[in-house]
C-alpha cells in the first residue's frame, strides 16, 4: 500500500498537499486543471522532488528520502523518453540494467516484455522507425522490465488518437492485472479516467484529494471537478 502522510510541497508560491492511501493493485486516475499539481504529485511519489513536510510510505516503510531507483515505482512519461540512438531492445533493456549487460534470464525478461506489448520482431528498430503507438509500446515495455509494483503514468498516450489511446490503456490494465501492479495515471481526458480507473484523485486548489470511486465521483462531482469539466 502507498501512503502519503500529511505531505506538503511548496515552491515559488505553488503549494500541493496530499494525505491519502492507495490500495494494492488499484487503478487510479489523477485529474484536474492544468498547473494544479498532477505531475507534481507523481514526482513526489516517484522521488524526483521532496516534500517540505510529511512522509511517503510503501507497505508502512518510510521511503521519503529514497532515490527514484530505490522506490517501488516504474515511470512512464508523456515524452516516452526513448533514446534515439538505441534499438527497441536496448531501450527496453535499460529497465533491467543500465549497463545493457544482461544475463540470459534478464534477456528473456526483456524479450517477454516486448512480446507482451506486441513488439516481437521490432527489437532491432530505432525509435525513429516506429509509429507513435509503437513508440508508446516500447516505453511501456521498458517500464515493465523494471518489475516494480507501482506504475506511474504521466499522460504517456496523450499524443495518440482516441482509439489507439484506449487500446494502450486496455493493454496497461491487462498487464497490471497479470502482474498485480497498482497504476496511478495522470489524464486530461475524463473519458479515459472513466474507462480505465476504479478510483479518481482530483487535484485542485492546492490539494490532491483522497481517491474516490470513479462512477460516484462523476455522478456527484465536487465544485472543483465541475469547474474543470465545465458543468457549471
Amino acid at each position: 500500500m502507498l501512503t502519503l502522510e500529511n505531505v506538503r510541497y511548496e515552491q515559488d508560491g505553488f503549494v500541493l498537499a496530499a494525505d491519502f492511501s492507495l490500495e494494492p493493485e488499484a487503478r487510479v486516475a489523477v485529474i484536474g486543471p492544468s498547473g494544479a499539481g498532477k505531475s507534481t504529485l507523481l514526482a513526489l511519489i516517484g522521488g524526483f522532488i521532496a516534500p517540505q513536510r510529511g512522509r511517503v510510505l510503501w507497505q508502512g516503510q518510510d521511503i521519503t528520502k529514497n532515490a527514484p531507483s530505490a522506490r517501488p515505482v516504474a515511470n512512464l512519461f508523456q515524452e516516452g523518453n526513448l533514446f534515439p540512438h538505441l534499438s527497441v531492445y536496448e531501450n527496453a533493456a535499460l529497465g533491467v540494467n543500465v549497463s545493457l549487460r544482461l544475463s540470459a534470464a534478464e534477456n528473456e525478461r526483456v524479450m517477454g516484455a516486448l512480446e507482451r506489448v506486441g513488439l516481437k520482431g521490432y527489437e532491432a528498430r530505432k525509435p525513429a522507425q516506429l509509429s507513435g503507438g509503437q513508440a508508446s509500446r516500447a516505453a511501456l515495455a521498458r517500464a515493465l522490465c523494471q518489475d516494480k509494483p507501482l506504475l506511474l503514468l504521466d499522460e504517456p498516450f496523450a499524443a495518440l488518437g482516441p482509439a489507439l489511446r484506449r487500446e494502450m490503456l486496455d493493454l496497461v490494465g491487462e498487464i497490471a492485472s497479470e502482474h498485480r501492479r497498482a497504476v496511478l495515471m495522470v489524464s486530461h481526458e475524463p473519458r479515459d479516467a472513466k474507462h480505465f480507473a476504479q478510483r479518481v484523485i482530483v487535484v485542485a486548489d492546492g490539494v490532491a484529494e483522497a481517491p474516490r470511486e470513479t462512477a460516484e465521483l462523476f455522478a456527484n462531482p465536487p465544485r472543483a471537478l465541475k469547474d474543470y469539466l465545465g458543468d457549471g
